[in-house]
C-alpha cells in the first residue's frame, strides 16, 4: 500500500518513477476497470459509466508528479481530488478513451466525457466518468458491444468489473469477453512489449486486437 508521502520524499519518488517508466517496455500503463450501461424507458441505451483503475506504479507516478499527498487514512483532500481530477479529463484531442460502442455491427459516436471523480483504492487511484452516446439507441432485438481498450496499446485496459445497467432495464443481459490470443496473437503481443516507451506500433488501432468485450442485448 502507499503510505502517506512526506513532501521532502515527493520529488524523489516522483525521480524513480521516472526512471522506471523510461526502463519499462510497451505497454506502460495497466489499467482494470470496465463499464456500466445507462439504459432509459427499458432498453433505450443512454451513456456508458467509465471506471479506470490503475495500476500500483502508475498510481503513485500520477500522485508524485501533481504533488498529491494522501492522508494517514489514505484520503484525499478537496483541493487534491480538484488536482487529479483536472489532470485526468485534460483528454487531448485524438485520445478516444478506453470504451469502444458498436450496435448490431455499426460503430457508435460518443460524446466527450463529464463527470470525472476520482479516489483512491487501497494503493490504486480510480477514476470514473461519463460518455453520453450523441443520438441515444434502442437496444430492443439488437446487440451491442464495447471494446475495453486503447488505440496505441501504451494503456492496456482490463475489464475485470462485472458490467451492471443502470436505470430501469427490461429483460437485458450482459457478459464480458475476455481476451484469449491465438498463438500469432500471443506473438505480436510479445513483440509489442519489446518495444520502448519512444516507439509507438505501426499498426494502426493496433489495441483493438488485445481488447476485453462487454456484450449486451435486451430482448
Amino acid at each position: 500500500m502507499i503510505g502517506p508521502l512526506r513532501t521532502g520524499c515527493a520529488a524523489g519518488v516522483l525521480s524513480l518513477a521516472l526512471i522506471a517508466q523510461g526502463a519499462s517496455s510497451h505497454p506502460h500503463v495497466f489499467v482494470d476497470g470496465g463499464v456500466d450501461v445507462v439504459i432509459r424507458d427499458g432498453s433505450v441505451l443512454e451513456a456508458l459509466e467509465v471506471t479506470w483503475l490503475y495500476d500500483p506504479f502508475e498510481s503513485l507516478y500520477i500522485l508524485a508528479s501533481l504533488g498529491v499527498i494522501p492522508d494517514a487514512r489514505m484520503q484525499l483532500s478537496d483541493a487534491d481530488r480538484a488536482r487529479l481530477i483536472a489532470h485526468e479529463a485534460d483528454w487531448s484531442d485524438g485520445f478516444t478513451g478506453s470504451a469502444h460502442l458498436s450496435v448490431a455491427g455499426s460503430d457508435i459516436p460518443l460524446a466527450r466525457p463529464v463527470s470525472f471523480d476520482v479516489h483512491l483504492t487501497g494503493d490504486r487511484l480510480q477514476v470514473t466518468f461519463r460518455r453520453d452516446l450523441l443520438q441515444p439507441v434502442d437496444l430492443s432485438g439488437r446487440a451491442a458491444e464495447i471494446a475495453f481498450y486503447e488505440a496505441t496499446y501504451f494503456y492496456a485496459f482490463s475489464a475485470t468489473h462485472r458490467p451492471e445497467f443502470l436505470g430501469p432495464a427490461t429483460d437485458c443481459s450482459t457478459d464480458v469477453i475476455h481476451f484469449d490470443p491465438d498463438e500469432q496473437a500471443a506473438s505480436l503481443q510479445a513483440t509489442l512489449f519489446d518495444l520502448s516507451r519512444e516507439e509507438t506500433p505501426s499498426i494502426d488501432n493496433v489495441g483493438a486486437l488485445f481488447a476485453d468485450r462487454i456484450v449486451f442485448q435486451c430482448a
